[in-house]
């Protein structure tokens, strides 16, 4: 503002010497004071700004802004950014007139001109025989609901009807921004307090219909959660495994000469799943077949020669090349490795192993019955109790997230498991019905019904276990 004027009666001056109404000077001492409010963030800082523009608009020795904290004004800023004690004298006396102010809802000064008035002014007699000179608190609201005071004092001179109404004015503007500070700058804690508040005033209150039947049903819902019994299914990963696996092992040490089958093909029973190279056991083969008749003959020979000695003794070895040949044709038939059922082949790529030297021994296959398996669920420790024999629940299938598989608990596996950053119990299952598309290996969720618990309890039973086990942990 370039000139403001006296306030006490002289005419305001504008720009170029033209003298103006007392309305254009007011009404710029009132945005000035609001846009001085506006730059500042917090309410603390905004209403400094809002005293110390007052007192030099209105030539106050000091103007304080109090705000209604627990039933009373608390000082909260005074003029030119003073430091100041709440604890002095003068700002009880301060905080008391205040409260005069905004109890009676009405702009209070002291010496009044209006020998009319019928206020009660006994706490600004109280701030004024500190000092001296004139006392005056306008009271700030927003929407009708008081927030607090501003007290102006002078040391000389007093407050005049037009000056208070000016005082009143800007009262009105920045009352509510003032809120609003206060509103942007709270904890998350004091909003929910005051939120809390406000939603217990409009129950309380007249009216306020649509408050109180959404009230009425929060409340319905709130009683139906904590009472009202629910299924709880509770929910754990699972994956398929064969109900039984039978390892096929190389029979004898040699070479992989052929594969059949890779994981996932289906086999039946007989069926040549590898061999494995033959040529060695025929030479073998053929040489034990001739020692075996190179014996028979020496023996028969000395049968004819009635040499019982010679006799005895070729036909044992006789009976040992036999034997031998026996165990060559054994090994020649294993070399190809048969399905001991139908089912699937789970485990054992070696098709890229052809030619390579086995062990007798040596893992080549895992194979699977077909259609017969067994679910496993990884049940979280905090849930284990939950758990028994016979319960039934569903599982659905990352394969097949559309289709729900029925399954029946059989029982619980007593060592814990750890795997993912948790410790869970393995819990075998056996499945109603198998469906065509299901392999070994397979994983997905299985959600067991437990019983009917409250949605309260559903909702809450984790962090309540957590907090038991927090407290027993500290000592509680």
């Amino acid at each position: 503002m370039s000139n403001w004027g006296d306030m006490n009666g002289e005419s305001p001056v504008g720009p170029e010497g033209m003298e103006l109404g007392a309305a254009v000077p007011a009404a710029g001492i009132v945005v000035e004071i609001q846009a001085a409010v506006l730059s500042h963030e917090g309410l603390a800082e905004s209403a400094t700004a809002l005293a110390t523009q007052l007192a030099k608009a209105m030539r106050c020795t000091r103007v304080t802004v109090g705000w209604l904290e627990g039933g009373g004004a608390r000082i909260i800023a005074l003029s030119h950014g003073a430091d100041f004690d709440a604890r002095q004298a003068v700002f009880d006396k301060l905080g008391a007139a205040m409260d005069e102010a905004i109890e009676q809802g009405a702009t209070l000064i002291v010496p009044s001109a209006d020998a009319s008035a019928s206020f009660v002014t006994l706490a600004h007699e109280e701030v004024r025989g500190f000092f001296g000179g004139s006392v005056c608190t306008v009271p700030l609201f927003d929407a009708g609901r008081p927030l607090g005071a501003i007290t102006l004092e002078r040391s000389e001179g007093v407050f005049d009807p037009t000056a208070a109404g000016l005082c009143e004015d800007v009262a009105c503007l920045v009352g509510p921004l003032l809120e609003l500070k206060r509103k942007s700058t709270r904890s998350l804690r004091a909003h929910l307090v005051e939120s809390g508040r406000g939603w217990a005033a409009r129950l309380l209150q007249p009216g306020h219909t649509p408050t109180k039947l959404a009230a009425v049903g929060l409340a319905a819902l709130a009683g139906a959660a904590a009472f009202i019994p629910i299924s709880y299914h509770m929910g754990a990963p699972a994956r398929l495994e064969a109900s039984v696996q039978r390892v096929i092992v190389a029979p004898i040490d040699g070479f992989l000469e052929q594969v059949n089958v890779r994981p996932g093909d289906v086999v039946r029973s007989g069926q040549i799943l590898a061999e494995l190279a033959q040529q060695d056991l025929q030479v073998e083969r053929a040489k034990r077949q001739s020692e075996l008749a190179q014996h028979e003959n020496v023996y028969r020979a000395a049968l004819a020669r009635a040499d019982r000695s010679q006799f005895v003794i070729n036909q044992a070895k006789a009976a040992e090349a036999e034997a031998q040949l026996t165990l060559l044709d054994n090994q020649i038939q294993r070399a190809r490795i048969r399905a001991p059922f139908d089912g699937i082949v789970i485990k054992g790529d070696l098709v890229q192993s052809l030619g390579s030297p086995l062990q007798r021994g040596e893992v080549l296959l895992t194979l699977a019955p077909d259609e017969r398996f067994r679910l496993i669920i990884e049940v979280d420790e905090r849930d284990i109790a939950l758990i028994q024999a016979g319960l039934r629940g569903k599982l659905s299938l990352a394969a097949t997230p559309g289709e729900l598989l029925d399954f029946v608990v059989a029982r619980v596996l007593p060592v814990a498991a750890a795997g993912d950053g948790r410790n869970f119990f393995e819990v075998e299952a056996t499945l109603d019905a198998a469906g065509r598309t299901l392999r070994p290996g397979l994983r997905g969720v299985a959600k067991v019904a437990v019983g009917a618990r409250s949605a309260i309890w559903i909702a809450s039973h984790r962090v309540v276990d957590w907090l038991h086990l927090m407290l027993w942990s500290l000592g509680a």
